[in-house]
């Protein structure tokens, strides 16, 4: 029985393979990853490396083994249909009889077009009868403290949140909860709505980063439009840039603010501050 993640090598991906490595012996690991050569410190530590590409699905055959317990994550090419893609992965998985699949996708309570794609894949892994354990995660801190170059040279933090508030909580606390349900038991059939204990908003954010920096950092709250505007100016392309915008547009209505416990049940701990993933991208 092998532990299989995909995308190891991505940014949540590599988290679990760690946290995984303080669980098991890595021979039961193994790491599917599109690069070998990305992941030769996991090879190198005794992970097992299986090659495989979402959009290529004759390298998923043969790949997971009965009583395998695997790891999907939700890929990130909005543009190269996802939902057919990850069933690449559940088509294989149910083929191969698995123990579990888990798979990462967005809180239950998220109407944005950034969740279709998530309910989507939903509806078919819950269609193959494969057990399952949907990890609906919540926002990660990173996706604002990973951005933080433009932030500090404008000395403001714009966006389309208004007053919304949002339980984030780090990757790493993601990864523990994913971690938590693979080497665990009785996690078959479950749903997870998974955010960080404390919610937070856009001008919170802004004053934690005036408190850290000792710079006026302001909050810079604008319509959707104009936040469309300005991702498509820093370079991303129109679909992306209305899908993150239409994020915010979800901040608003309370939509990403997920209150269950679920994150720091499964994980036996409280979820990381904000604070502290500030703290740590202003050192990085």
């Amino acid at each position: 029985m092998s532990i299989v993640v995909t995308g190891a090598t991505g940014h949540l991906g590599r988290h679990v393979v760690e946290q995984l490595l303080e669980k098991v012996p890595a021979e039961q690991i193994t790491a599917v990853v599109r690069d070998k050569a990305k992941a030769a410190d996991f090879a190198a530590r005794g992970v097992k490396l299986a090659v495989a590409d979402y959009n290529a699905p004759e390298t998923f055959d043969g790949l997971f083994a009965a009583g395998d317990k695997v790891l999907l994550i939700s890929g990130n090419e909005f543009d190269k249909g996802r939902v057919r893609q990850h069933q690449v992965v559940i088509d294989a998985a149910r083929a191969a009889g698995v123990a579990l699949l888990a798979y990462t996708s967005a809180p239950g309570s998220l109407t944005a077009a950034l969740a279709d794609d998530h309910r989507a894949t939903e509806e078919v892994l819950l269609a193959s009868g494969l057990p399952y354990s949907l990890l609906r995660n919540g926002w990660y801190h990173e996706n604002y403290t990973e951005n933080l170059a433009p932030v500090l040279e404008h000395n403001a933090v714009v966006a389309a949140a208004g007053e919304g508030r949002i339980s984030s909580a780090a990757r790493a606390d993601y990864a523990a909860a994913a971690v938590a349900v693979l080497t665990g038991e009785g996690h078959e059939n479950t749903t997870y709505e998974l955010g960080g204990d404390e919610a937070w908003s856009l001008a919170e954010y802004a004053a934690e980063l005036s408190r850290q920096t000792g710079k006026e950092i302001a909050y810079n709250a604008v319509t959707v439009e104009v936040m469309e505007g300005i991702l498509t100016g820093a370079g991303l392309p129109a679909p992306v840039a209305t899908i993150l915008a239409g994020v915010d547009a979800s901040v608003v209505k309370g939509e990403l603010v997920v209150s269950t416990g679920d994150l720091s049940r499964l994980t036996g701990r409280p979820t990381t501050p904000l604070a502290e993933a500030v703290t740590a991208a202003l050192k990085g």
